[in-house]
């Protein structure tokens, strides 16, 4: 399972064998000009990126589970379009093992050409010089607070924490945070892990926060609010929640997050919800980058173009997450309309997020006081 850590443990684990040689690197051909191009123009248009990335023959990716956001599917779609080979290491890592593999593996062939990292790991990775600068053709539709200035990473899906239950074994069905303080709930709910090392549990107590008087400068509220929620016998805190445990009926509630509980959740507990909380609307995404030192940078950055082209964007919608262009596909008309409708209703108006400096003091609270408050 793909887990967005805190910062601090980025450097802690050495990534897992990936693929193809240990050898130097890249394919060669026109590979060299591609390394520094910051655009398509600037290399010299989609034709030239096309040759020269098949050239290459291969793109390495990393910690890209099959059922994660549709990225099985997409993966064969990009190899079948372009005759690429895509070698996925450690398709079941973290962020931080992402981080990890570019430095190890720097000037080997097997090196990452690109990550998909929780944005606290995309921003260390700018500030440590590890990412290529490119801005993909359709940079305008991307929110200015969901991208890097200079191009060195960008938002590419995500969604909102939300509430999933299994009807079979909830009687009364949540709609809100407030709503799960009810006693009828007795033992019932979990995170997917603790929030001290899992990015979505992490989200989940942001989204309390929320909905209990907090904010993005102040996330001590959600750590109470689960405190409560322990205290009275609510929150299984030493449970690690997942399909199996919605599925068995150990904790048929599970706080995670609504693409998650939709791709990995839906498909094995019949008539499984899924709501929003009416009171707490937390949303993320993760965000793509491109390895300075790729050792296959055309098929790097043709990569990026097919994520960010209509049918990338909507084959992760296909996945049950929310593409960051999503709202340019609706407008545009070009929206997989049935991959639309089935998405949970999201609230009204424009997402907002936590700058940088508010989501570190938000971690170092929660890694704080966590262990104490909620265990």
């Amino acid at each position: 399972m793909r887990t967005a850590v805190a910062v601090a443990a980025a450097g802690g684990v050495i990534m897992a064998a990936g693929c193809g040689s240990s050898g130097s690197s890249s394919s060669g051909g026109s590979s060299s000009s591609w390394a520094k191009a910051d655009s398509l123009a600037a290399g010299g248009g989609m034709t030239a990126l096309v040759t020269a990335a098949q050239k290459e023959g291969q793109l390495n990716v990393i910690t890209l589970p099959s059922n994660w956001a549709n990225y099985g599917t997409i993966m064969k779609d990009f190899s079948a379009k372009y005759h690429i080979k895509i070698n996925d290491a450690n398709p079941e890592g973290s962020s931080g093992q992402e981080i990890t593999a570019v430095q190890q593996l720097k000037g080997q062939s097997r090196a990452p050409d690109v990550v998909d990292v929780g944005t606290a790991f995309a921003v260390e990775g700018a500030n440590d010089g590890l990412w290529a600068a490119y801005k993909v053709a359709t940079w305008n539709n991307i929110p200015a607070d969901a991208r890097d200035a200079n191009g060195d990473w960008y938002a590419d899906y995500g969604g909102y924490v939300a509430i999933g239950y299994n009807p079979a074994k909830v009687k009364v069905a949540p709609t809100s945070f407030k709503s799960l303080l009810n006693p009828v709930y007795k033992n019932e709910i979990a995170l997917n892990n603790s929030p001290t090392t899992a990015g979505a549990a992490f989200a989940a107590v942001y989204a309390a926060s929320l909905a209990n008087g907090g904010s993005f400068s102040n996330i001590v509220p959600g750590i109470q609010y689960f405190a409560k929620l322990k205290q009275i016998g609510n929150f299984v805190p030493t449970a690690i929640g997942g399909p199996t445990t919605v599925q068995n009926g150990s904790t048929p509630i599970l706080i995670w997050w609504d693409y998650l509980l939709a791709s990995e959740v839906v498909p094995v507990v019949p008539g499984f919800k899924i709501v929003i909380p009416a009171d707490g609307h937390f949303a993320s995404y993760y965000d793509q980058a491109i390895s300075a030192t790729a050792p296959d940078p055309a098929a790097a950055r043709l990569w990026e173009e097919y994520l960010y082209s209509v049918a990338g964007q909507n084959l992760w919608l296909e996945g049950a997450a929310r593409p960051i262009e999503l709202p340019t596909l609706v407008s545009a008309g070009t929206v997989n309309q049935s991959a639309y409708a089935a998405l949970p209703p999201a609230p009204s108006g424009t997402a907002t997020f936590p700058s940088q400096a508010q989501d570190a003091a938000a971690e170092a609270q929660v890694t704080k006081l966590w262990p104490s408050e909620v265990g």
